[in-house]
């Protein structure tokens, strides 16, 4: 894709405005680095089109690909150029939560992206013990409502089937209700009050569930 003018913006769209480049690249910064955890986050794409993607990327400089030593496969990082693109995203996340957020769709709402950012927002040092157990029932999904993560030290892992541990906190709801409130379009203490969520846990875990449950990062305090 070319413009053909000498504008800086021109230049960098050429670089970053194909279809999925921009999330490929947020993954990589959030710390995806093998293909399947790349894949999973962007649950739509076909592994052809990430491949292709992913081979652009590495050709102007924007990531590095590395065997994965004793293993089959690649690992992919951000290189410093992306690294630099992250307050610029941040921008564009803060822009999306004022002006587009009016466009989201039931589609929008998937379980799958909802667990791994999940999953990326736990903070495993205000949890108590050497492991957490935290159960998600989702009221809205026929197949496979039931998700668990395994938080132990900073391994943090996503289950679909019972892990057969003891569950510390429960959550109950739907995929939308989450999201909303881990974008913070909605918070927890008005959804638990309406009973669209249901905690069940110590009270010293859900009594400020943000504390070890982040939200996104383009929540407005």
């Amino acid at each position: 894709m070319k413009y053909g003018q000498f504008c800086p913006i021109a230049k960098a769209t050429e670089l970053l405005g194909e279809k999925w480049t921009l999330l490929i690249i947020r993954e990589l910064l959030m710390g995806s680095s093998r293909f399947n955890e790349l894949q999973r986050g962007l649950s739509m794409i076909s592994p052809a089109l990430l491949t292709k993607r992913l081979q652009s990327l590495e050709q102007t400089g924007l990531l590095i690909k590395k065997k994965i030593s004793g293993q089959r496969g690649y690992e992919y990082f951000a290189s410093e150029p992306t690294e630099q693109l992250l307050p610029i995203l941040l921008d564009l996340g803060d822009w999306g939560m004022r002006w587009a957020k009016d466009n989201l769709t039931d589609e929008d709402y998937d379980v799958d992206f909802l667990m791994i950012y999940l999953r990326r927002s736990i903070v495993p040092d205000k949890l108590p013990g050497n492991e957490t157990i935290i159960k998600f029932k989702f009221l809205d999904i026929d197949d496979n409502p039931n998700w668990w993560l395994i938080v132990k030290g900073e391994d943090i892992d996503i289950c679909v089937k019972d892990p057969g541990k003891d569950v510390d906190v429960y959550f109950t709801s739907t995929v939308e209700i989450l999201s909303k409130v881990w974008l913070g379009h909605l918070n927890y203490k008005d959804v638990i009050k309406s009973e669209e969520l249901l905690v069940v846990g110590p009270r010293g875990l859900t009594r400020n569930i943000s504390s070890w449950l982040k939200n996104s990062p383009f929540k407005k305090e």
